[in-house]
């Protein structure tokens, strides 16, 4: 399998600390860790296979990295022959209308230039209202969610089980 680029912004240090057991857990590729401030465009001509992890803010906000690369060159990547598995951190009760916007506005972006996305994750066992991540007709988000507001005990199998299942994706994209 080829080396993925592990790119994430955090501003609270939760995103940081699930990449931390990302890194731990992954034993299938060479995980080369980036900080959005620290990207560039030239980053994504580098890789073909990519793991986004991002918080969504307030109401329905890009975390801060994000929203400002989002804006500078985000939207002009082309992702055609690009694989890229999303998670985002989110609350579902108190930003239920809004529970891990993040991944699906970097969703939209990627399919639209090109990209495939893969480790999408059932809606089922979470209680929110409304998301931009959930992908529309189908009951399943386009990556994973996680809520470490309200469910941090599940965080540790979701991540597990979800790690598992985008190996395997990647592999069958090789």
């Amino acid at each position: 399998m080829e080396d993925i680029a592990l790119i994430f912004g955090s501003d609270t240090g939760m995103t940081e600390e699930v990449v931390s057991s990302i890194v731990d857990d992954w034993s299938a590729s060479e995980l080369n860790v980036i900080e959005v401030f620290n990207l560039n465009k030239e980053t994504f001509n580098q890789y073909n296979n990519f793991i986004l992890g991002l918080s969504t803010w307030y109401d329905g906000d890009l975390q801060s990295d994000w929203e400002d690369y989002f804006d500078k060159e985000f939207k002009e990547i082309d992702f055609t022959g690009k694989t890229v598995a999303l998670f985002g951190l989110g609350d579902q009760y108190g930003y239920g209308e809004y529970f891990i916007d993040g991944v699906g506005i970097l969703a939209k972006v990627i399919l639209e230039n090109g990209g495939k996305i893969i480790g999408k994750w059932s809606t089922e066992t979470y209680d929110f209202d409304t998301s931009k991540a959930q992908i529309e007709g189908e009951d399943y988000f386009y990556g994973l969610a996680i809520d470490e507001d309200n469910e941090p005990e599940k965080t540790p199998e979701r991540l597990t089980h979800w790690l598992q299942q985008i190996e395997k994706e990647f592999q069958q994209v090789d």
